[in-house]
């Protein structure tokens, strides 16, 4: 690698450059976050002439996976046989010269309001030289101003027809200051894929170190084949979405370093490259698919939203990627058992990488029809006391295995014993639609009774019976109520893990009662399910 010199681009070789596709941002860069403050400071910095930072260039013939539009704007490929620059440092700031100058409409990435880069003005009452407040503006001031959109855009007649004669002088040193502004660049050659990576780890002013998924995007780029992993990553997350599922980027790495190295570990996963991905991609999607149809099918549960631990994805993927055909009987209940084992063991809590390399090789053993031996780490601790008041909360995995275990039940109606419907948007949070306390909230405060929110005083129902049937009633209200309308009530609570209503007391209202009965039934059904 050569030592990179400083250099400098004006701003017309700048903006030529990217328009023609010599200049691109690597896919391994943030999106463009930049808000109206930071931008209108950085172009009134160049017409004051200040420094705005330089600007890292890596030149190469090297493809790799680039934004293939800015704010909205396509950007053409990079001409055959011809050198690209990738941007190593200074996207934000080039992307807001960019969309500035070509007036975009963007949605921020913070706030997602709609900014028109079109509407920056330059004060043009206030002196430069006196007055050090920035004169750039995302909002158009009461004095007299010009967007920079049309300072950069316009000709000079435009502005003699649009503005008093005294205020063309200005202009023209405004767009002047703008168009020989000398903008400060070292550009890097010579320097390999591997090298462009870390440098860009070390000077990256965003203070965010890249994730290991970024930096596989940018390495695993094949321009003969077109692999472009940010794109594959999307059209799987894309069909697990179709699933009601998400799969978070880091687990796709985790999954092609399984197949490869049988582990997961950063090192193991940095050493891939895209001779190792591109001839098993199809296999990767199909062993990911195959996973997520084996969660609705088998396993029973219907969204992401109740998957206790995403980090399971990694390990059934390496199953169904051995294993060629659907599993066997067999097979289908040690996949099982290992589920439940890692749930209620509570095993994904931390270490999560040292835990999927030994839990690869157990898949090894069912994938042979063979049962796997469970050590200390899936040791069951939990006890009967430990669930009787124990507080509801939608991001814990615990709670999210007893709703699992609630959601493959198949819960019905209480009013018309159908299928209970369930939405990823309608379990966020404890007072979402699908979550229904089955003693309300709002009757158990007018008796003065605490604890409503625990995980034994919740059921999975349908949001209209939630919203509109139950409300604040009394339970024994509401399912006399419900009695009348479903003859098989008695059946239909089975499925919620509710038993006779009087020995629950539900009858008599008596809520102590019904926890301590409901989450007896909830412990047993969770010791049925990892053979405790």
């Amino acid at each position: 690698m050569n030592n990179p010199k400083p250099t400098t681009k004006s701003y017309v070789e700048l903006l030529q450059d990217i328009k023609k596709g010599l200049i691109k941002i690597p896919k391994f860069q943030r999106e463009f976050i930049w808000d109206t403050k930071k931008t209108a400071e950085l172009l009134d910095s160049i017409i004051r002439g200040y420094p705005i930072g330089t600007f890292i260039l890596w030149k190469t013939r090297t493809q790799m996976s680039s934004v293939k539009d800015l704010a909205g704007v396509k950007l053409p490929s990079t001409p055959k046989g011809d050198s690209v620059e990738y941007v190593l440092d200074g996207q934000q700031r080039l992307a807001s010269l960019f969309v500035t100058i070509e007036g975009c409409s963007v949605q921020s990435a913070t706030s997602k309001k709609i900014i028109d880069y079109k509407n920056f003005y330059i004060n043009l009452e206030r002196d430069p030289d006196v007055y050090y407040e920035s004169i750039v503006t995302d909002k158009k001031p009461k004095e007299k101003s010009v967007r920079i959109y049309d300072l950069l855009n316009e000709t000079m007649n435009w502005f003699v027809s649009n503005y008093d004669k005294s205020l063309i002088p200005k202009l023209t040193e405004y767009q002047q200051k703008f168009k020989t502004y000398e903008f400060s660049t070292i550009v890097i050659t010579d320097a390999t894929i591997e090298n462009a990576v870390e440098i860009f780890s070390r000077i990256n002013t965003s203070g965010k170190k890249l994730t290991i998924f970024e930096i596989m995007t940018a390495l695993t780029y094949d321009e003969k084949t077109k692999f472009d992993l940010f794109e594959k990553y999307k059209d799987i997350k894309n069909k697990v979405e179709q699933r009601d599922f998400e799969i978070p980027n880091q687990h796709v790495v985790q999954v092609v370093s399984a197949f490869v190295n049988k582990n997961c570990k950063p090192k193991d996963m940095l050493a891939l490259r895209k001779n190792d991905i591109i001839p098993i991609w199809s296999k990767v999607e199909k062993s990911i698919e195959h996973t997520f149809d084996y969660f609705v099918q088998e396993l029973k549960i219907p969204l992401g939203r109740l998957l206790p631990y995403t980090a399971l994805i990694v390990p059934f993927a390496y199953f169904f990627y051995k294993n060629k055909n659907s599993p066997t009987q067999n097979q289908s209940k040690l996949l099982q058992e290992y589920f439940w084992k890692s749930v209620f063991s509570e095993r994904f809590n931390q270490a999560v990488i040292s835990k999927l390399e030994t839990d690869f090789k157990r898949m090894d053993l069912i994938v042979a029809n063979k049962k796997p031996k469970y050590p200390g780490e899936f040791r069951f601790e939990l006890k009967e006391g430990d669930l009787l008041w124990k507080k509801f909360s939608t991001g814990n995995a615990l709670n999210k295995g007893i709703l699992a275990i609630l959601a493959s039940l198949q819960p019905k109606s209480f009013k018309n014993n159908t299928s209970v419907i369930l939405n990823n948007s309608y379990m966020q949070q404890s007072n979402s639609k699908n979550y229904h306390h089955f003693f309300p909230k709002a009757f158990l405060e007018r008796k003065n009774i605490p604890n409503y929110n625990v995980v034994s005083n919740i059921t999975l129902i349908s949001a209209a019976d939630n919203q509109n049937i139950i409300k604040d009633k009394a339970p024994s209200k509401y399912m006399s109520d419900f009695a009348k309308k479903n003859s098989k009530l008695n059946k239909t609570m089975k499925g919620h893990l509710i038993g006779d209503f009087k020995k629950f007391g539900i009858l008599d209202d008596d809520y102590t009662k019904f926890i301590e009965k409901r989450t007896k039934l909830i412990f047993e059904e969770i010791k049925n399910r990892v053979g405790a």
